[in-house]
């Protein structure tokens, strides 16, 4: 029966092509709206690291004004540490994974003339901080903790920057000229675009991943310079690049790594004893407030997703409503210029049930290709947003599986919502009154 009903479903549709049309339009008008803005959110969502987000946790300590806490939130701590935190917290080493890190940026002077200098952006960080993220190597690896400690004029180059610099060949072993200062080059990243960018969400969840990578302590050693969110609560003591790193300036993160809940608590319980410490020598003077938050509630504590962005969604959801409100009055109409036929079809014997079927068959394919329409037309709206936002959203405008199988999925239920009405009232045409009248 199911191939009967389709096919006089198909017949419905070429009896009415203008209200069959103008139905299809407008559920893919909001199928399109719709999953334009739910592929968005869903993507800047994901879980950018599923193998083990649940065993990384950004470090979070209660550093800042007695009087007012950070951003004027009294039971939140600062996003981010001070030199002194970081460096100290990674001294201790009580971690089975631990990395600290700060984004910084120097100009690459090429050695080929052809090639201009340019600026590119450096991640100061640790040699944990690769094993840690599952970043992988095209050519050659990181660098081990002796680099660490010794400040060695090392370098990981992101495959970008190999390709512009050394044409994309081997570049281990090579040097690289950086504030005309030279480095060797120890390692290529291969292709690596965690989203969102969970490991520095406060410098641009959404952006690239750093052009070069070097040691953490070459930014003292160099003077690197800050980028990204810099916050202070105090004025620095003295003047110059020292000053600021002894400050209570936070531009700094940190990342630990604990594979257990013991872990984790064995951890917690250290920053504790390190806080009173602290508290011991006159700082910290805030109530002790240590968050240890895995790279999931970080990344909702720090609202990746922009609730500009989540209101879009709910405007886009009721866009949908409207548009099925105008297929449930385009399938009333189209059902009444139908009377007479459904009125024949009882009198011969077609119970309610059967018109239901048929009729919610007849909706059903409605819906399926509003959703297919719809899908297209969700294509064109992430091209607009790409052109809109640049790179910065290259990545989170693609439909994927999931998001093509949720659209015609919710294609598909909201035609047979919308058609619930219209095909009981359909079913419930008196067949009497249709005969007389003709």
């Amino acid at each position: 029966m199911f191939n009967y009903y389709l096919k006089l479903a198909f017949k419905s549709f070429r009896r009415n092509p203008i209200l069959t049309g103008l139905m299809i339009a407008a559920i893919a008008l909001g199928i399109g709206a719709s999953m334009t803005t739910i592929t968005v959110n869903y993507l800047m969502s994901a879980d950018p690291i599923p193998s083990k987000s649940g065993q990384l946790f950004h470090v979070q300590v209660d550093s800042w004004d007695p009087n007012n806490g950070f951003n004027d939130e009294p039971n939140t701590p600062p996003n981010q540490l001070t030199w002194t935190e970081a460096t100290n917290l990674m001294a201790a080493q009580q971690a089975f994974r631990q990395t600290a890190m700060a984004k910084s940026g120097a100009i690459i002077e090429p050695q080929n003339s052809d090639i201009n200098p340019f600026e590119a952006s450096i991640r100061l960080t640790f040699n944990d901080f690769f094993p840690m993220f599952n970043v992988p190597f095209k050519y050659g690896n990181g660098w081990d903790k002796k680099a660490d400690d010794d400040r060695q004029m090392v370098v990981v180059l992101s495959n970008n920057t190999n390709d512009k610099v050394f044409a994309g060949q081997n570049s281990v072993g090579n040097n690289i000229v950086i504030d005309g200062k030279s480095f060797r080059v120890i390692g290529v990243l291969d292709t690596w675009q965690p989203l969102p960018k969970f490991y520095d969400v406060n410098n641009g969840a959404f952006d690239e991943p750093e052009e070069l990578f070097m040691p953490f302590y070459l930014k003292q050693e160099l003077e690197l310079p800050n980028w990204g969110n810099t916050n202070c609560w105090k004025t620095p003591e003295g003047e110059g690049f020292a000053a600021f790193l002894q400050s209570e300036c936070i531009n700094f993160q940190m990342w630990v790594e604990l594979p257990t809940e013991k872990d984790k608590q064995d951890y917690l319980t250290f920053l504790n004893n390190y806080v009173n410490d602290q508290k011991a020598l006159g700082r910290f003077p805030r109530p002790m407030n240590n968050h240890l938050l895995n790279v999931m509630q970080w990344m909702d504590d720090q609202e990746v997703v922009a609730e500009d962005a989540q209101i879009m969604m709910w405007l886009s959801f009721m866009f949908l409503l409207v548009c099925l409100l105008n297929t449930i009055g385009l399938q009333l109409a189209k059902f009444s210029a139908k009377s007479a036929e459904i009125g024949l079809r009882r009198a011969v014997g077609a119970t309610k049930g059967d018109l239901f079927i048929q009729y919610t068959i007849e909706t059903a394919a409605v819906g399926i290709a509003g959703g297919i329409l719809g899908l297209a037309l969700a294509l064109l709206g992430l091209v607009g947003i790409r052109q809109l936002y640049g790179d910065v959203l290259n990545d989170l405008a693609n439909l994927d599986a999931t998001m093509i199988g949720l659209a015609l999925t919710l294609s598909l239920l909201a035609s047979i919502c919308a058609g619930l009405y219209p095909t009981w009232r359909a079913c419930n045409i008196a067949p009497a009154s249709q005969l007389k009248s003709q």
